[in-house]
């Protein structure tokens, strides 16, 4: 399983060059070193023992360089030019390394004003050299906000974080499992997709029959140690109130059953065929495992929509904190940049901070589809007022990827549904739903909170090679949130 906020392992490359100061080199070096362990990073770079100064500036340490960075396995690569730095030497080490990871570049800064007896470090020439090296051995590379400056700067510590992130994306989605339980209601053709093409982005579908998991979780006795341990941290996590005691231990035996599927298989997420068969052959709905295991870090999206999953990992990646899947459900009829997201009861309880509670599937229940007594578990409650990113991953026909990116903002509202849900503010809300239409996005849209729409343009953009879109792009290359969460005056590109 990826771990969402787990240590990261950097690589550090740091580019010299030996008619330039080594001593403004090795200064540098450390305190690149310096700045990304006190972001809690582990750095992987050569010692001073095993190059000159602990840089890199010819062949040979290149090698040493990207051996190091190999063995370690590392999650993403920086490429510092502590001085001019040496372009080739660089681009080998990154090459040498043999890993499609993110890379970071930046250059130092002068020490003082130009002058004509001062130890100077010309980064800002030498990081262009480095940057042209690396697109010719076929590297992508990622630059900060600030191109040049010191590592101690706080633009530093703003732009690894943002690469970090990066890095958590870009490696978590090529090596997930997603665990797929039954097969997509019939009437969702928005929940298809090609299990071989995500494959090859590096994502593998785990995949039970949804019989097989009812099996399973009948199979626990009510007695069971772990299903009455379950059963009592449901009752702290939701207010069950008059939920009938069979009906939890249903909750309890298909959440155990979930729960030891994504352990055995080592998941990172899962997609759940959540209706109506598990309400007519099983008696409950799966809403409250859902929601609880994301809460854990274990993203579940609903209708066995895989690339629904994929979307809500990708989200939880980036922000580091857990995510849900929503409908582009209802616009406010009296404001039209407010949009309802809304599920049947599946969210995560991080999204409030006041008690969930235990409800019944209104709509199965209430057409029929589905006995009321079969229809309880799912999860209630109005998402606490916020920032909030939106994003949908989906595939053209001809298997290419694409993404669209929101950042808009929880509000309270007084108009009330049931089910778990939140008013979200979104900035020429009208003009951004022309867009989903146009450019053939599904209905199910994944969310988090916060706002980290910068790390997904990157991970989605320049790594995964996906087609992304946004309302509010302005400037190529960088996510340019405006006005004040998403949207700028800038349009999409042209439509095809």
């Amino acid at each position: 399983m990826t771990a969402t906020n787990g240590p990261l392992r950097l690589g550090f490359v740091p580019a010299n060059r030996g008619f330039f100061s080594s001593k403004l080199a090795a200064e540098m070096r450390g305190k690149t070193i310096e700045a990304l362990q006190a972001l809690g990073a582990e750095v992987v770079v050569p010692d001073t023992e095993q190059t000159e100064v602990g840089s890199v500036q010819n062949l040979d340490e290149a090698i040493v360089a990207g051996r190091l960075m190999r063995e370690a396995d590392v999650d993403g690569i920086v490429v510092g030019a502590v001085n001019f730095g040496d372009e080739q030497s660089a681009a080998w080490a990154v090459r040498e390394a043999r890993l499609d990871v993110p890379v970071f570049i930046y250059g130092c800064q002068e020490e003082a004003v130009l002058s004509r007896t001062m130890s100077r470090r010309d980064s800002f020439c030498g990081l262009l050299s480095i940057g042209e090296a690396l697109r010719q051995v076929g590297v992508k590379y990622s630059v900060g906000s600030r191109p040049i400056l010191y590592p101690s700067d706080p633009a530093f510590a703003d732009d690894m974080r943002w690469f970090m992130g990066v890095c958590r994306v870009v490696n978590g989605l090529r090596r997930a499992r997603y665990g797929q339980v039954g097969a997509r209601p019939e009437d969702f053709w928005t929940c298809r997709f090609d299990e071989k093409q995500l494959q090859r982005l590096g994502a593998t579908t785990v995949v039970v029959d949804l019989s097989e998991a009812l099996a399973g979780a009948n199979a626990f006795a009510d007695d069971d140690p772990d299903v009455l341990t379950l059963i009592e941290s449901i009752r702290g996590y939701a207010d069950v109130g008059t939920t009938p005691d069979p009906v939890l231990g249903k909750l309890a035996r298909f959440e155990l059953f979930l729960r030891r599927f994504a352990e055995r298989n080592r998941l990172d997420a899962l997609a759940v065929q959540c209706w109506t068969s598990i309400q007519a052959n099983y008696g409950s709905c799966s809403c409250l495992a859902m929601s609880r295991l994301g809460d854990e870090g274990i993203p579940s999206a609903c209708e066995a929509d895989v690339l629904g999953t994929l979307s809500m990992h990708a989200l939880q990646l980036a922000g580091g904190t857990p995510a849900a899947l929503a409908d582009w459900n209802n616009l406010h009829n009296e404001d039209d940049e407010l949009v309802n997201v809304w599920h049947c009861g599946v969210f995560p309880a991080a999204f409030t901070s006041r008690r969930p509670k235990i409800g019944v599937q209104e709509i199965i229940a209430g057409s029929g589809a589905a006995e009321y007594e079969d229809s309880i578990g799912t999860v209630e409650f109005v998402a606490d007022p916020g920032a909030l990113t939106l994003s949908r991953v989906t595939q053209d026909p001809d298997g290419s990827w694409k993404a669209v990116i929101v950042e808009g903002a929880l509000e309270d509202n007084p108009a009330d549904t049931f089910g778990s849900y939140g008013w979200c503010r979104i900035p020429d809300l009208q003009g951004l739903y022309r867009d989903v239409l146009l450019r053939h996005f599904p209905h199910h849209v994944a969310i988090t909170k916060g706002h980290c729409g910068n790390v997904l343009w990157e991970a989605f953009g320049n790594y995964l090679g996906f087609q992304v879109y946004h309302a509010g792009q302005a400037v190529p290359g960088a996510y340019t949130p405006v006005r004040p969460f998403a949207h700028a005056e800038a349009s999409l590109p042209a439509l095809a």
